[in-house]
């Protein structure tokens, strides 16, 4: 069961649909809404969700928070500014952590999102047991509400265990390059480089090949990227043989 994302009053139908969209990026589908401004159905928010209708047509319309925190057991609350209250206040990584715990004991979880020009109030925070924020530069501390949604189900999905899964695609599986083939295309590239006169003056030419053989072994390459590289270099001796002989 994923957590269930409240807007109170957002104004905007696009910014519900880009919070929408960011839920559905991370597979969060629940969202509820508490007195949006605009009304609900809203076009606007479906336009601004990018296909993520699927979020948009079990999003529910509440009159009040108290109803839609109703059925939740945890509840956090989003805010960027410190609130006179002992409650606990949680990096969003670790609230990811304790909602997947309250999850897999069959708990309900929530968090709490307020307006767009300045958030929850303290009566709506009141509500939340715990409050939640992002460790933003106190200097320019706002976000949008879908950018906050979507670092937040983010986190959440990168707390479950089997997040490692969870990537559209992976590394591709090729054979790496052995330290055989590394070594050739250098005695190659050094190769090639002794025809063109490159290494001047003569006495640092060791110091040279050094810093070459340094600057490619940074890489993790493949076997045929290797077999590419060397293709280049033998094509650049093709054309430093045809020159000279031309000329």
């Amino acid at each position: 069961m994923d957590p269930v994302i409240i807007l109170v009053e957002p104004q905007l139908g696009e910014n519900i649909g880009m919070a929408a969209r960011a839920m559905a990026n991370f597979g969060v589908t629940d969202l509820r809404l508490v007195r949006p401004r605009d009304g609900w159905p809203s076009e606007k928010a479906r336009n601004a969700s990018s296909r993520a209708d699927h979020v948009i047509e079990k999003t529910l319309n509440f009159e009040t928070l108290e109803e839609a925190v109703a059925d939740l057991e945890l509840v956090y609350a989003t805010t960027a500014r410190q609130r006179d209250m002992l409650k606990p206040v949680r990096h969003p990584v670790e609230a990811a952590h304790i909602m997947r715990e309250t999850v897999n004991k069959g708990g309900k979880v929530g968090i709490l999102f307020g307006r767009e020009r300045w958030g929850l109030n303290n009566d709506e925070v009141a509500l939340a047991n715990e409050i939640l924020t992002l460790p933003v530069d106190p200097d320019f501390s706002s976000l949008n509400i879908a950018q906050a949604v979507l670092i937040i189900c983010y986190e959440w999905r990168m707390s479950g265990s089997d997040r490692q899964e969870q990537l559209p695609f992976e590394t591709p599986d090729v054979p790496r390059a052995s330290k055989d083939d590394m070594v050739r295309l250098f005695d190659h590239l050094e190769e090639a480089l002794d025809e063109v006169n490159f290494f001047r003056p003569p006495e640092k030419k060791q110091h040279m090949v050094q810093n070459l053989r340094n600057i490619m072994q940074k890489g993790d390459w493949a076997e045929q990227e290797v077999k590419t590289l060397r293709g280049v270099i033998a094509a650049l001796q093709r054309r430093h043989l045809r020159d000279r002989s031309s000329s």
